[in-house]
């Protein structure tokens, strides 16, 4: 009976919020132990969000409590918002809670309306936010979330592309000879190596009696690449640009690439990452729950030649299901010969929280887990396909990130 009303005062917590929090704790069975545990503070901050009037989490400037607000500098927050509000309430709940911060907190306009939608500046969280809402936009609103979408696509893929490319066809190329000569792709250390035996001591010169070229042609799928993506909330900006960077993989025929995204389940995105990545990104869910278990064994189908595969996985490394089998298979992949990294985050802004334990793990196990900006992944990509040490890449990497 104790446990019940115990139970009661809680919800009625939830309900009221914070204001009431001194009332109710005086009439439950242990005063001073406070009504709520670490996930019902979670619920009660998400809550708190949208109803208590005192509060600015998700307003875009101007001071706590302003009902009106919008998806400026707010956008991080509110898309990392919506993640958490997923991953904390039932589906049907969350639905509620959406459209109710759509109406309470000045979102409605700016979805509903596709002229202001339309005059909104692209950028990657303002995606993350669309992206977390796409359920609510309406039928009316959904080519200017689109047009805004690819807006952002575009400059990104701009960005990274020829970069990607280069450090690509850099890295299979000088595995390769050719009997075509090219200044430019003259193997010097091979030449020097293969013709030692022709060094006149007398005039000190090497006469080489063959040169060597390295081969400019492209072999068809010559390395697998996968990319295992973490949907979480606070993983958006690492999803979208690993979205991207995997439809920039598909279009090269060296590469056979594959991306799959997961939060509680699985979802490979393959197919529509060859097609258009704007679609690729309108398929990803942000927010829910993690089972990056399920998702590594569902990549392992893809591993055909170990020592010439990539296996990215783009997560904060909390998981929420086997743990333990997570570390196991990833260093099962790592002993097999794939090139295996962990990427906290893929991101401009740093690194985000992550789970330190299972990192240190992962790490003794020769696997390098660390945040990338994506500028410097064509430098990652590039050393792993030559077969490069991915630690001391990633201690590097790190260093510069701290200086």
């Amino acid at each position: 009976m104790r446990e019940m009303e115990q139970e009661k005062l809680k919800r009625w917590r939830l309900i009221l919020g914070a204001a009431s929090e001194e009332k109710l704790e005086a009439m439950s069975a242990s005063p001073g132990g406070g009504l709520l545990n670490e996930e019902e503070l979670l619920r009660d901050a998400a809550l708190a969000a949208i109803y208590d009037d005192t509060t600015g989490m998700l307003d875009s400037g101007g001071a706590a409590g302003s009902r009106k607000a919008g998806l400026g500098k707010s956008a991080p927050r509110l898309s990392k918002w919506l993640g958490d509000v997923r991953s904390l309430f039932p589906s049907d709940i969350v639905s509620v809670i959406q459209a109710d911060a759509i109406e309470r907190k000045g979102l409605k306009q700016l979805l509903f309306e596709p002229e202001l939608l339309s005059q909104v500046k692209p950028d990657i969280q303002m995606v993350a936010t669309l992206l977390a809402l796409k359920g609510q936009i309406p039928e009316k609103g959904k080519e200017a979330a689109r047009q805004l979408v690819a807006a952002v696509v575009e400059e990104i893929t701009k960005r990274l592309e020829q970069e990607m490319r280069r450090a690509v066809t850099g890295a299979l190329n000088r595995r390769q000879h050719s009997p075509l000569p090219s200044s430019s792709g003259l193997d010097w250390k091979t030449t020097i190596r293969k013709n030692l035996k022709n060094y006149d001591k007398e005039r000190g010169l090497l006469i080489p009696d063959r040169v060597f070229f390295f081969d400019r042609a492209r072999r068809s799928k010559e390395w697998t690449v996968i990319l295992d993506v973490d949907q979480s909330g606070s993983m958006a900006d690492s999803v979208i640009y690993a979205s991207i960077v995997g439809s920039i993989f598909a279009s090269m025929p060296a590469l056979d690439t594959r991306v799959v995204v997961f939060d509680t389940e699985v979802v490979d995105l393959t197919e529509q990452c060859a097609q258009d990545p704007v679609d690729m990104l309108f398929g990803v869910q942000l927010g829910g729950g993690t089972d990056i278990n399920k998702s590594i064994k569902y990549c392992e189908q893809f591993i055909r030649e170990p020592k010439k595969t990539l296996f990215i996985l783009v997560s904060d490394l909390y998981e929420g299901g086997n743990r333990a089998e997570m570390i196991r298979r990833l260093g099962e992949m790592r002993q097999a010969g794939v090139q295996t990294m962990a990427l906290l985050a893929l991101a401009d802004d740093g690194v985000p929280s992550y789970d330190e334990a299972v990192a240190q793990k992962l790490a003794r196990l020769g696997i390098p887990c660390f945040g990338c900006s994506p500028d410097r992944l064509p430098e990652l990509i590039e050393g792993a396909l030559k077969g490069a040490d991915l630690s001391s890449l990633a201690d590097r990497i790190k260093t510069e990130r701290k200086g």
